[in-house]
């Protein structure tokens, strides 16, 4: 059987458009943000002042609590990650009762079997996704860890023994490495909800793909949080 017989086109170019949609706009957020900083561009700036700090703190329990409070929050969409994906198989053993309920939604295109499974398969596609960008976002915290733990004292800083810029901007990159996982994660999530939409139609997917572009742009390059952080 032809791969390309088991969905119709008009499916087939919606996952195109999702698919480009999303990786378009995760290549233009990086190459937009050397031109107008983005919200992950501007909190860099204040994760290098912060171990600017930590270079200057000695003991450096403060910057202990704050990694381990930040790799908490991928760790519980790693998690939640995981559920979802044992939820959406789950759905797969009653793919029958499921497009009998979708068929019931206003609006929604009657699809079969196969293609009603090819669409959860694609959803359990990107939460596996989002699953492996968070786990990556939280070991990557942990080499933040090791990298502050093996900052020399303040004082052979200030003596001109190790040279302070390098370890700040090591320990710099590390964090913001975590923080570029973690968004890679979450836009995960917000085109899971627009890959949800193709269960209604294709038509509807594409609109929901562009709707969720629209809003990633809008809170990474417009919204009130950025006019603040770079004020």
């Amino acid at each position: 059987m032809n791969i390309f017989d088991l969905l119709p086109w008009a499916d087939w170019l919606a996952l195109l458009a999702f698919v480009t949609l999303w990786v378009g706009y995760a290549w233009f957020a990086r190459a937009w943000s050397r031109k107008r900083p983005s919200l992950l561009a501007t909190t860099n700036r204040y994760r290098r002042y912060w171990m600017m700090q930590a270079s200057q703190r000695e003991p450096r329990m403060l910057d202990g609590i704050i990694t381990q409070s930040l790799s908490q929050t991928p760790s519980f969409f790693s998690s939640t990650a995981i559920l979802i994906v044992g939820g959406l198989f789950a759905v797969l053993g009653t793919t029958e009762k499921a497009t009998e309920l979708m068929s019931e939604i206003p609006f929604a295109q009657a699809t079969s079997l196969v293609v009603f499974e090819f669409k959860v398969l694609v959803l359990v596609a990107i939460f596996v996704y989002a699953f492996f960008r968070f786990s990556w976002c939280m070991r990557q915290y942990t080499f933040l860890a090791l990298v502050i733990g093996a900052m020399p004292p303040p004082a052979d800083f200030d003596s001109g023994k190790f040279d302070r810029t390098i370890y700040v901007d090591r320990a710099a990159a590390m964090v913001g490495a975590a923080a570029e996982s973690f968004n890679d994660g979450l836009r995960a999530y917000y085109f899971s909800f627009a890959a949800l939409a193709w269960f209604i139609s294709p038509l509807a997917m594409v609109l929901a793909t562009g709707l969720v572009v629209l809003i990633l742009y809008s809170r990474e390059f417009r919204s009130e949080v950025l006019a603040i952080l770079k004020d």
